[in-house]
């Protein structure tokens, strides 16, 4: 496995400056300013990305307002205790995008940040980078459609330093032998935390940024 500064050198090659390689990554939020984000803007985001799995982006953007008023602004208290009726009017409703199981999704998440006693926000705060792939597990195993990067993406939005394990990262880990060509395994994660944390020690760089440098070192 390369240095994290060999692969920097390899993106800068590839796009002509630091400054370009870098170029989007987000500053990920303090803890403090993590955990005070109000649970209805987790309910949201988690909802825009399971909405926008497997169709356009621009789709979803497009009926969001109308997505929002339908599920009542994301409050996780009124939508955990939407009824059967409701969900079942959802699926005509032509302001969201008509999938019963992306539906009934939304409600399942509404319930597991309500679950959380010291409040959602503040447990992704305290979540500890060194376990970020227990996060995404933890997400994945109690939460409704949030694997894959579904969970990675909203994470990275809502302002947790996070890696999103793209196409073009997995080909850079692939090619350092962190991983034989698949993240499907326990096993795989563990190496791409072990990766990440230790490109992190040498670098003193945020995940953000690592991710976006394996991205544009390789494709």
């Amino acid at each position: 496995m390369r240095s994290f500064a060999e692969i920097l050198e390899i993106a800068v090659a590839r796009k002509g400056s630091e400054a370009a390689v870098l170029e989007g990554a987000p500053r990920p939020l303090p803890p403090e300013e993590l955990a005070a984000i109000p649970d209805a803007r987790w309910l949201a985001q988690m909802a825009k990305g399971i909405f926008q799995a497997g169709i356009s982006w621009q789709v979803v953007e497009a009926k969001w307002e109308g997505i929002t008023a339908a599920f009542h602004g994301f409050d996780p208290g009124r939508v955990s205790l939407m009824s059967e009726d409701e969900v079942e009017a959802l699926l005509s409703d032509p302001r969201v995008i008509r999938s019963g199981p992306k539906i009934l999704a939304v409600r399942d998440n509404a319930t597991l940040i309500r679950s959380v006693p010291e409040g959602f926000g503040r447990r992704v705060a305290d979540w500890p980078g060194q376990d970020f792939t227990g996060l995404l597990a933890w997400l994945a195993t109690e939460g409704s459609r949030l694997g894959g990067t579904t969970g990675q993406y909203m994470l990275r939005f809502m302002g947790k330093d996070s890696f999103i394990l793209t196409r073009d990262v997995l080909a850079r880990l692939t090619e350092e032998g962190v991983i034989a060509g698949s993240a499907g395994s326990a096993k795989a994660m563990q190496a791409i935390q072990s990766a990440f944390s230790q490109w992190q020690a040498e670098s003193g760089r945020s995940f953000n940024e690592i991710s976006r440098v394996l991205a544009r070192s390789s494709g």
